[in-house]
């Protein structure tokens, strides 16, 4: 399998002299902080790390540089309801040179907070549909569950080769669903060695992903750790083996009377 083949983007690296405010948003996040530069060994790279740790704000200053819409979607999706409120991110995509072996120009970021604005602008504009409506199943997004849609553009846009970005791809998805996901995230990384992706993910089932690099943003600078150091998993693992003990240690700190059937 060896997703690490042929890894097209090598290297993200801050310049640190672009940078006028080191305590101002994004500079001021500890693991952006104290980035000089993250080498990508695989191209199934998994970022993790807390709500807030930096992992969202470095995967979308990439998109950012890359020419994604911020909203999600293609290079030629400029579809935004945002505003100004993302361009808190471009000094730092300004800041963060990507170094490629071969430049992947075509490629997609997939937001799953903003998914539904992407499904609505296609809803809104038919004349899209034909050769782009194929890449995302040929129905309306809409008529599909949340979990259904995703799968459906993971299984007809990922095909062809790119760059891809993901935030949190499984939060429509059941274990079930993202086992499926496993695969095809497998066959399209053994048919096609001009795929790479980046994923932000709290999935300690997507995490499990053989040969993938798996990047922590927790604690003071980002650095590369096991599938078993990820809290996704020493977290998941330990409630299936030991519910009662979690339960009982969780409500212990309720600050209401346990006993009450309230």
């Amino acid at each position: 399998m060896a997703p690490n083949t042929r890894n097209k983007l090598k290297r993200i690296t801050l310049l640190r002299d672009r940078v006028q405010d080191w305590e101002v948003y994004p500079f001021n996040i500890g693991v952006i902080r104290t980035l000089d530069f993250l080498e990508l060994t695989s191209r199934m790279c998994f970022f993790v790390g807390e709500n807030g740790s930096g992992k969202w704000t470095l995967l979308e200053a990439i998109a950012e540089h890359c020419g994604f819409g911020r909203e999600g979607g293609s290079k030629n999706i400029r579809y935004e309801t945002a505003g100004d409120k993302n361009l808190s991110v471009q000094p730092l995509s300004r800041a963060l040179p990507l170094s490629w072996s071969t430049k992947i120009l075509n490629g997609y970021f997939f937001r799953a907070e903003s998914f539904f604005n992407i499904a609505t602008y296609f809803d809104q504009n038919p004349d899209l549909w034909g050769d782009v409506g194929a890449a995302y199943g040929g129905k309306s997004l809409h008529d599909q569950s949340h979990g259904q849609s995703l799968m459906a553009l993971f299984e007809n846009r990922f095909f062809r080769k790119g760059f891809y970005l993901l935030d949190e791809p499984e939060a429509a998805l059941s274990p079930q669903r993202q086992l499926s996901f496993l695969l095809v995230l497998h066959d399209l990384l053994r048919a096609n060695e001009e795929i790479q992706f980046i994923i932000a993910t709290h999935s300690p089932i997507l995490l499990a992903y053989p040969g993938s690099q798996i990047v922590s943003f927790d604690g003071d600078c980002i650095r590369e750790i096991a599938y078993k150091e990820t809290p996704a998993y020493q977290i998941v693992s330990g409630f299936l083996k030991e519910p009662e003990t979690y339960l009982r240690h969780l409500f212990s700190e309720l600050p209401f009377d346990r006993n009450s059937e309230s």
